[in-house]
């Protein structure tokens, strides 16, 4: 006769808080690196593909690696967004997988690796603001001081990208570049918005692939363009595109996600801080490209409005109970 005595079904012990900060922090870094690494990636093949089809490129490559990973989680979990849950995933897919990557290509074409990632990271106070007010992060008086130093920090990056960096050479940038840049920043500001609840049900690597497929699905009519560039394209070229859809597409994407699911979007947002340095880093090592002296006065000025926004208020003291005799 069978025991009646129910099997254990008693869970897993919970991750220590200190080993999930470590894997949110790890996952960070690696987002960190390989996003800086596509803003030069992007500069670098640039001239080969027009944006549309450079972004068809990149997420047909990342919607392929990531699906390896994820078909295989959904024929096991049969986990499938119902309904309204598609809404989110939508949006953000058109967003910032699809509008975002557009626009960052083609501000690409006329900015240089560093000052795009100066401009892009505008984003961090946008998502500190909409985290605050959306998600019930708080809206600390330190957030609103930072905003208006780093808005400064976005106009001075604005006007030296519109001086050449040498003598005799041409504008790094121009207005249009500028424009496109805020705007790929807004686009993924609300993104990042939108996708934290979803990752509250769905695993990272699921909800950056299910917002890849949705981005490439937009950007389908630039297939014809694909093909010819890429017939066009020297065979450094199309790595360098399959670079940008494995690694900053397809692994930073989920890295991204997954950090995500794991720390407040405000503070996660605050850490792409760490980009631009490292893009710059990059591009000066590989294509020899260095921001304007304005720019780069301007992208400190930046970084010292987020720190400013990471400043906690102070709580006023109490005043001292009299206890009566």
């Amino acid at each position: 006769m069978a025991s009646s005595t129910p099997t254990s079904t008693t869970a897993p012990p919970p991750t220590p808080a200190s080993r999930v900060k470590a894997l949110g922090v790890t996952a960070m870094a690696i987002t960190v690196v390989l996003w800086a690494s596509a803003f030069v990636g992007i500069r670098a093949i640039g001239p080969h593909f027009s944006p549309g089809s450079l972004t068809l490129g990149r997420l047909a490559i990342a919607a392929v690696v990531l699906a390896l990973l994820v078909l295989p989680q959904l024929m096991k979990s049969r986990l499938l967004p119902r309904g309204g849950e598609w809404w989110p995933i939508l949006a953000y897919g058109v967003m910032w997988f699809g509008g975002y990557n557009v626009a960052l290509n083609a501000a690409e074409h006329v900015l240089d690796a560093g000052t795009s990632a100066l401009l892009i990271n505008v984003n961090p106070i946008l998502v500190a603001i909409m985290a605050g007010i959306f998600l019930k992060e708080g809206f600390p008086r330190w957030l609103i001081i930072g905003s208006l130093v780093a808005f400064a920090g976005v106009a001075l990056i604005a006007v030296g990208s519109a001086q050449p960096s040498a003598p005799g050479e041409s504008p790094t940038a121009d207005v249009a570049g500028v424009l496109l840049c805020l705007l790929a920043a807004v686009l993924a500001a609300v993104s990042v918005i939108i996708q934290k609840p979803v990752l509250r049900k769905f695993p990272a690597a699921q909800a950056t692939w299910f917002g890849i497929m949705v981005g490439a699905l937009c950007c389908l009519p630039f297939t014809g363009q694909l093909v010819s560039e890429v017939q066009a394209a020297p065979p450094e070229a199309t790595m360098g595109l399959v670079y940008l859809g494995i690694f900053p597409t397809a692994i930073a994407f989920t890295t991204w996600a997954y950090a995500l699911s794991l720390i407040e979007a405000g503070k996660l947002a605050a850490t792409t801080y760490l980009v631009p340095g490292t893009t710059i880093l990059i591009s000066w090592l590989l294509l020899g490209e260095i921001p304007t002296a304005l720019g780069l006065v301007g992208g400190l000025v930046c970084l010292v409005g987020v720190g400013l926004t990471r400043r906690r208020t102070r709580p006023g003291r109490k005043p001292k109970r009299k206890v009566l005799r």
